[in-house]
């Protein structure tokens, strides 16, 4: 894992300079001590040299220049199963309804890499969350129609 230092904070847009070659990926998730509490921030862009600018998922009040980051080396993950559903946790998985633990449930990092041009498909499918999600996109692209478009011919 590599370091850097706080550069600039412009609200919740934080600048952090790195080591030459020591530069974490886009959406990379970013961890400072401020006052005793450990916070996130995500990398939004690499933004020249050895600097990246990144987003505060938390106050940014307290930071300051020449802050120690630390880049975690993967993205931000959070929990995913049967204790998740209808409850009510942050972007980083921790809970806020005062419920049992989320500790001990799978982690997904929120920003995955899209499907492969073979894996998408013009199929509706249930998703964990129980929201119906229809591709119509794919047969497009794939050279089909949807049925919006067989209805207008």
């Amino acid at each position: 894992m590599s370091k850097g230092r706080i550069i600039q904070v412009m609200g919740p847009v934080v600048d952090v300079a790195f080591e030459d070659g020591h530069l974490p990926h886009i959406k990379d998730a970013l961890a400072v001590d401020n006052q005793g509490k450990r916070c996130i921030m995500e990398v939004a862009q690499h933004i020249g040299g050895n600097v990246v600018r990144c987003i505060m998922l938390a106050s940014s009040d307290g930071l300051c220049r020449d802050m120690e980051v630390e880049s975690t080396g993967s993205g931000i993950r959070v929990p995913v199963g049967n204790k998740t559903l209808g409850r009510l946790f942050n972007v980083l998985g921790e809970t806020i309804d005062g419920g049992e633990s989320l500790e001990s449930e799978e982690k997904w990092v929120i920003h995955r890499d899209p499907p492969s041009f073979e894996d998408q498909s013009p199929v509706v499918e249930l998703l964990e969350t129980g929201i119906k999600v229809i591709d119509l996109l794919a047969p497009y692209a794939k050279g089909g129609k949807s049925a919006c478009s067989e209805e207008q011919a």
